[in-house]
């Protein structure tokens, strides 16, 4: 199982939050959610951290069994849909950067 993660660092306004936490459940899920192939998705918004941390406001993981499902995944009309999307969100609301991780996952339960 693999995990892709699309981590937001930056910043959202105070006066923004609402809506950027609107906007990404209202339009930008219903599209993760269609990738297909996927396992599960988590959105995952900031709501503390450690002094001096960076600021992540949204954390996004989309899991699938193994990369070549991954990667097909990349070409379909959802994704494309979800950039374009994503770039309207992130210029109303968002200011920082966003960087992708895949991560090999491991689950263990207590």
């Amino acid at each position: 199982m693999i995990t892709r993660f699309a981590l937001f660092e930056g910043t959202v306004s105070p006066e923004n939050v609402e809506a950027f936490r609107a906007a990404v459940y209202d339009r930008l899920v219903p599209l993760w959610t269609q990738f297909p192939g996927n396992t599960d998705v988590r959105v995952m918004f900031g709501e503390e951290r450690d002094e001096g941390a960076p600021e992540f406001p949204l954390i996004l993981a989309i899991s699938y069994p193994d990369r070549a499902t991954m990667e097909a995944a990349f070409d379909s009309p959802a994704r494309f849909q979800s950039k374009d999307v994503t770039g309207e969100i992130v210029e109303a609301y968002f200011d920082g950067r966003i960087h992708h991780h895949v991560t090999l996952r491991h689950e263990f339960v207590a």
